[in-house]
């Protein structure tokens, strides 16, 4: 494997976003929120598959992505993937050609999941980019529609035992509280690794957004490594996976059917677009250590590969990719 030069990091994570899209203008905040509302009503593109829940089974789970939202990333697809070459692109196209907006324009999804499983009880991995005020509102589509769409699903905020966020960026728990910061799932522990809490900067907003008011409500718990989520009958279980790199604490969780169905590995941001999946060394500008990203991306793929795993991730305009097939 050839290694290529990691892109220099330029900035903070949230000033080039912000910093993006202040110098889009308030006419793109508002497509933002216009393409989050299409999305969520009924499809736009053909190709692309806008169904509010996809759903796979997997032994006794069934795996929910739930769309939250859809739009235009704030900055172009070189700036923040500023190693892939033609080539990369080129195959990213044919893999998820729906991210391929106008002038260089990076097209996204922003999913959830959720795994139900014996009993009804719900696993929701990630909530989304939140309600109009939340952290994410000054550069992501919002409000989000997860509330509608996990009503669509047929699931109450009462039958949501755990909530696992894969890390702590605002796109990703925008809905574990409500606009009064009242936790949106009170019946349930919110799963986050300790590290990912320990790495927060004092201002970070995820601290006084999620951390704080969770911990309040005795919601949170903190873990350290790979942990079991739930396990049901047989060795169906939902594991927590240590992932990190795009964060330090960040965790993807595997729902294993107990040998019945295959498995589903439900990435968070290990991979945002599909040229990393088309060239796994490519490396996202936006990523905390892109080293480490690097190398869990190779890892969680050859896994994937070798296990049969599909993968479902927050971003890609597809659900549920066979990496053996692309």
């Amino acid at each position: 494997m050839t290694e290529r030069p990691a892109p220099s990091p330029a900035l903070t994570r949230r000033g080039v976003l912000r910093g993006a899209a202040a110098a889009a203008g308030a006419g793109t905040l508002a497509a933002w929120a216009a393409a989050g509302s299409r999305a969520t009503a009924a499809p736009h593109r053909p190709t692309r598959d806008t169904a509010r829940v996809v759903t796979r089974h997997t032994g006794p789970y069934e795996v929910m992505a739930l769309l939250d939202a859809h739009g235009t990333f704030p900055a172009t697809r070189q700036a923040v993937f500023p190693d892939a070459t033609d080539a990369d692109w080129a195959r990213a196209r044919r893999l998820d050609p729906a991210a391929f907006g106008p002038d260089d324009t990076w097209e996204l999804d922003f999913r959830c999941y959720a795994v139900r499983g014996p009993g009804g009880r719900v696993t929701l991995v990630d909530t989304g980019v939140g309600p109009a005020g939340s952290p994410a509102s000054d550069w992501a589509p919002v409000p989000g529609r997860l509330p509608s769409v996990l009503r669509h699903a047929g699931i109450e905020r009462d039958d949501v035992d755990t909530v696992v966020l894969t890390h702590l960026h605002e796109d990703h728990y925008g809905w574990t509280v409500d606009p009064t910061g009242t936790p949106m799932f009170p019946d349930a522990r919110h799963v986050v690794q300790r590290a990912e809490i320990e790495a927060l900067d004092a201002g970070d907003s995820a601290l006084s957004y999620v951390v704080e008011p969770l911990r309040r409500a005795g919601l949170l718990h903190p873990t350290d490594g790979r942990v079991r989520v739930r396990g049901d009958a047989g060795c169906a279980a939902l594991t927590a996976v240590p992932t990190p790199g795009h964060t330090p604490g960040h965790q993807s969780v595997l729902v294993d059917g107990g040998g019945r169905g295959g498995s589903i590995m439900i990435t968070g941001d290990v991979l945002v677009h599909a040229v990393q999946l088309a060239a796994p060394d490519v490396a996202y500008g936006l990523e905390d250590d892109q080293a480490t990203a690097r190398r869990t991306r190779h890892a969680l793929l050859a896994e994937a590969r070798e296990q049969g795993h599909l993968l479902a991730t927050a971003h890609v305009n597809r659900t549920f990719l066979d990496v053996g097939r692309s």
